[in-house]
C-alpha cells in the first residue's frame, strides 16, 4: 500500500517485549495502523494484532497473513439493468 500510494510512510519499531510496524498518511502524523506481534500472547490471543490510530484492536490472530486479510480490498460489481 506505500507502493500504491495510499500510505505515505512507515516505521519499524523493536521494543523490548514487541514488534511494531506502523502505517503514516504523512510523516509528521500519527500512525493510521500499527501492526504489532507481541509473543507473551503467541498463546493466548495470537502473537499479531492490527490496531487503529484510536487504539482500539482491528484485528487479532496467530498468523500474520491473516490478520493482515484486513487490508484486502474486494470490489464488487454491480450490473444496472
Amino acid at each position: 500500500m506505500v507502493a500504491g500510494g495510499e500510505w505515505r510512510d512507515y516505521g519499524i519499531s523493536h521494543l523490548k517485549d514487541r514488534a511494531v510496524f506502523a502505517v503514516f498518511r504523512r510523516t509528521s502524523e500519527m500512525p493510521l495502523y500499527r501492526i504489532e506481534k507481541n509473543p507473551r500472547l503467541a498463546r493466548r490471543q495470537g502473537a499479531y494484532a492490527v490496531i487503529n490510530a484510536s487504539g482500539m484492536v482491528l484485528k487479532r490472530g496467530h498468523d500474520l497473513a491473516q490478520v493482515l486479510r484486513l487490508f484486502d480490498k474486494q470490489i464488487r460489481l454491480v450490473q444496472s439493468n
